[in-house]
Formats: structure tokens, sequence, C-alpha cells
């Protein structure tokens, strides 16, 4: 036997009331919806957005958002839920032509934000539709970026400015949609394996190895130059220093030639020199008095 929900002492008035009441409490629960930080909402009224619970608002800190709970029209109102947060979009590997033209192996992807959630309702429905949308337009961006430049600046500090050039011009595609592109990097820029590949390595060897000759030929240049000066300079001195201590710099000259005639350890030879005791090339070993 089936159980009774109502007790036998009730009346129909009861039981309408009570039941009435169970439903004014069902329908209180399904007004009530919950929306997350991580999230915005679009409430959708027959179709058509009317308001947005928790919009992004880049001027408003962390947790005072509007996240939480809120009310809608049971039956008459849905949320089309919508991410918050930074999202990622990956550009699958295509082939790009350079302004050298060189062909490019390109792995690229773009970092985006939904800052307009009825926009992008409109114009994509949902988060996934706004992915699979901006996924051609990045790749179009990105061939008529790279097409105006030559392969080497992808190796050269000129890549940022490459870049930020290209993230603005596909922000400007995004606005649309209502999002925001934040930044854009490639991740690998290739050249097909092959032949090409080879010429092109050795066209950057050839032009590094240019490179390296011009500086050597720089440096080379810069010692002789230094060189020279140092000689003059050592010059001088001596000059000043004969002039104010003859003696003294004959004296420091004579042993400077000892040392590199009789003490010179990379002289391994055995060569014997024979000099007469009163030889002048020995003055200095005779003294004041032997002078």
């Amino acid at each position: 036997m089936s159980q009774n929900l109502f007790p036998d002492s009730f009346t129909p008035l009861h039981k309408a009331l009570a039941g009435a009441l169970t439903a004014a409490v069902l329908i209180g629960m399904t007004a009530v919806v919950q929306v997350s930080e991580s999230e915005q909402a679009v409430v959708m009224r027959l179709g058509d957005p009317v308001r947005v619970i928790n919009r992004y608002n880049p001027g408003v800190d962390y947790g005072n958002t509007g996240a939480g709970l809120s009310l809608r029209l049971p039956f008459f109102e849905k949320l089309v839920r919508i991410d918050r947060r930074v999202l990622s979009l990956e550009m699958e590997r295509q082939q790009v032509i350079s302004s050298d033209q060189q062909r490019l192996e390109v792995d690229a992807y773009a970092r985006f934000r939904i800052i307009d959630p009825v926009r992008m309702v409109r114009t994509a429905g949902t988060t996934e539709r706004l992915q699979e949308q901006l996924q051609p337009i990045l790749t179009s961006v990105l061939r008529q970026g790279l097409a105006s430049n030559t392969f080497q600046s992808l190796l050269t500090p000129e890549r940022g400015a490459m870049m930020a050039k290209i993230r603005e011009a596909l922000d400007a595609e995004a606005r649309q949609y209502g999002a925001q592109i934040i930044d854009v990097r490639i991740k690998r820029a290739d050249l097909p394996e092959g032949s090409a590949l080879d010429r092109a390595f050795a066209r950057m060897e050839a032009a590094r190895e240019q490179e390296a000759t011009a500086i050597r030929a720089q440096g080379q240049k810069q010692a002789q130059i230094l060189q020279a000066e140092a000689e003059a300079r050592a010059a001088q001195i001596y000059a000043e220093s004969y002039g104010k201590d003859p003696a003294f710099y004959d004296f420091y000259r004579a042993m400077e030639s000892y040392r590199t005639t009789f003490a010179n350890p990379a002289n391994k030879s055995q060569t014997t020199i024979v000099l007469t005791p009163d030889n002048d090339y020995l003055r200095q070993f005779r003294g004041a008095k032997g002078q």
C-alpha cells in the first residue's frame, strides 16, 4: 500500500495549502543561482540578454566583484555562464612565408579575456564557439604579420615590436566578439626540413662569419693603435728618465740587457759567450772604479 503524504486529519484546503507551499519552495530554490568568482553569467530572458552577474571589471578587487548568490525569474530567465579568467587560444602548426620568401613552420598561441559577455553571447554564444572563431583570425593575422618581416628579424629584438603589432591587429578583431587579446607569442618558428633549411643555415653561417671577420679586423686595428700609443708613451718615459739621471738610466738598461742575454729562461741553447774582463759590455760589473 502507498503511504499517504498528508494525515487523514488534513482537510482538502490544508492539502491544497501544503501543496502550494511545497511548489513555492521549489520555485524559490530554482530562483536562486550561484555564480563563482571565476565566471560571469549573462541572464537571458526569453532569448534576450538583460543583465550580467559578476561582470569583469579591471578596477574591482578580487572578492568584491559581485559573485555569490543571485536571483532570477524561474522558467523565464536562464544563465549563460562564461569564464572570467585569462584563457588560452592555441594555433595549430601552420606554414607561413616571411618577407624574404622563407617558408616557416610556426606554432603560436594567444592569451585573451572576455570583457563584454553580452556581445560575446550575441556573436559567438559560448566560450568554446568563441575560440573556434578566433583561431582562424589568429592564423590570418599572424600570416600577415610575418609576411612583412624577414626570418632573421624573428631572431633579433625586432621580434618584440613585431609581436606587439600582431597583438594589436588581433585585439581589434577580437573586440568585435567581446574579447580582449592580452598577449600573442610564437612558441616555435622553424624552417621546413630539407635543402631549404640547409641553404638557410649556410647563408646564416656565412653572414655570421663575415660579421666575425669584421669584428676581428676592427679588434686588430684597435690593438695596433693601442700598441703604438703604448710604445710612444714608453719612449717618452725613457727619454724623461734619461734626462733626469743619465747614469741610472744607463745602469737600468744594462741590467735589462744582462737579464735578456744571460738569464733568459726561454733561451735553451748551449751558446758560450767569451768576453775579456775589460770589455765595455761588462762595465757595470766593474763598478764605478772600472768605468
